[in-house]
């Protein structure tokens, strides 16, 4: 697209998704996403109730009197993006393109996160690392984001979701807290990159597919193709063993991928293309407030 519609989109979603992290997200976040990591502060006398694990036993022997370690939460946290960018996220059947609604939910975390002053990177990936976006704070980086999510282009159109993973653990030695934001349409295993990152990082997926990912319509002889592959084929819709057969396809990928997550202990929430992602971004949030 032109600079003039690209300014105008940049423009257009950055007034949507601030008013959303000011008005709906800005609480929620916070409580959701408070600091993880503490620091040492001060030492004071033991009071009752206190955690006997924070006892300072050098200073206790000192005084002959019980003293227990005080710490301050670290406020500042970063918050990495992982972002498909594979070439299943240009389809849009039913509501909008995939791709268009990932943008929205990674401009409505990045608004949220500097509410919070937080820092905000962001990984486009596909079967490979295509761009690496390094963490840092403010308006113009989360524009710089945006512009990215809507007009970037990726050498490759595959998906590998590990090779996400693995980059986010090597990538970042900090402690962060990560969305994964994909259709999960990606037919290798993840599940051992998944468990080593999230003993390192706080990971959370987001799966925004589209309704005719899900079901297949009944309109006669069609010609589908693979977005990734390029791959193209004839299949006749009407006949009902053909519809139910990519029912159940569709059944055992979205079992398999809500088995692995929940494995590997990574909350997540599924929103389709036509649906209101608000709702599915404030129940992950109240999943993960409950955990």
């Amino acid at each position: 697209m032109d600079a003039n519609e690209l300014l105008k989109k940049v423009r257009k979603i950055e007034i949507k998704s601030r008013a959303l992290s000011q008005n709906i997200f800005a609480g929620e976040y916070h409580s959701t996403f408070k600091g993880r990591g503490m620091t040492f502060s001060e030492v004071r006398e033991y009071q009752y109730g206190d955690d006997i694990r924070d006892i300072d036993w050098n200073v206790t022997a000192r005084h002959n009197r019980p003293f227990v370690k005080v710490y301050e939460e670290e406020r500042e946290l970063t918050v990495m993006l992982l972002i498909d960018v594979s070439g299943s996220r240009l389809f849009g059947a039913v509501g909008t393109e995939k791709r268009d609604m990932i943008t929205e939910i990674g401009a409505t975390l990045a608004f949220s996160a500097t509410q919070n002053n937080d820092k905000i990177g962001a990984i486009f990936f596909s079967d490979r690392i295509e761009k690496f976006i390094p963490p840092k704070k403010g308006r113009k980086h989360i524009l710089l984001i945006i512009r990215e999510l809507l007009d970037f282009t990726p050498e490759s159109r595959g998906t590998d979701i590990a090779k996400a993973v693995e980059y986010l653990a090597d990538a970042l030695k900090r402690r962060c807290t990560a969305f994964l934001v994909s259709d999960f349409i990606d037919n290798s295993d993840y599940k051992h990159a998944l468990n080593i990152a999230r003993n390192r990082h706080e990971v959370m997926a987001v799966q925004v597919y589209d309704k005719r990912d899900a079901t297949m319509p009944n309109v006669g002889l069609m010609r589908v193709a693979d977005l990734e592959t390029g791959a193209t084929r004839w299949i006749d819709s009407a006949q009902q063993r053909v519809r139910q057969a990519y029912d159940k396809w569709w059944y055992q990928r979205q079992q398999s991928m809500a088995d692995t997550l929940r494995s590997c202990r990574v909350d997540f929430a599924s929103v389709a293309t036509n649906e209101d992602y608000v709702k599915a971004l404030l129940a992950l949030f109240k999943t993960r407030r409950t955990r």
